[in-house]
């Protein structure tokens, strides 16, 4: 019996330590919002510090569903596997919603974030 009952102390420990560090890693997730209107983002360029970000894309009345793709500056943003597929936001962003993205880590360097559905040019993310 008392080997049950450390058994179970030692899966407890475990637990609340995951769930302590699960909660450390969402406080230190920061957010980028971006607003979508029709065939461009508001943001033109957004410069942040190294971390992990959620992307937060508006739909303002853009008429018809938007959405989000990050890549590495340089690299072909038309091939998907240079897509970083983290930042695509959850589901699309219908017109007058919001959506977010899954937690997704930002090293030094320059990226381009752009709207496939709603046609937007390449603009900058500078992570610093």
């Amino acid at each position: 019996m008392k080997k049950v009952v450390a058994i179970l102390v030692v899966a407890l420990g475990f637990a609340l330590n995951g769930n302590a560090q699960d909660k450390m890693m969402k406080d230190n997730v920061k957010t980028i919002a971006l607003e979508q209107t029709p065939g461009e983002f508001t943001q033109k360029s957004v410069t942040v510090s190294e971390g992990t970000y959620v992307f937060e894309v508006s739909n303002n009345h853009v008429g018809k569903d938007v959405g989000l793709v990050l890549v590495p500056k340089g690299k072909d943003a038309s091939k998907p596997e240079n897509h970083i597929q983290t930042a695509y936001v959850t589901s699309v962003v219908k017109d007058g919603t919001v959506e977010t993205s899954k937690a997704t880590k930002l090293t030094k360097g320059e990226y381009v974030y752009f709207c496939p559905l709603n046609p937007t040019p390449q603009y900058t993310l500078s992570v610093q």
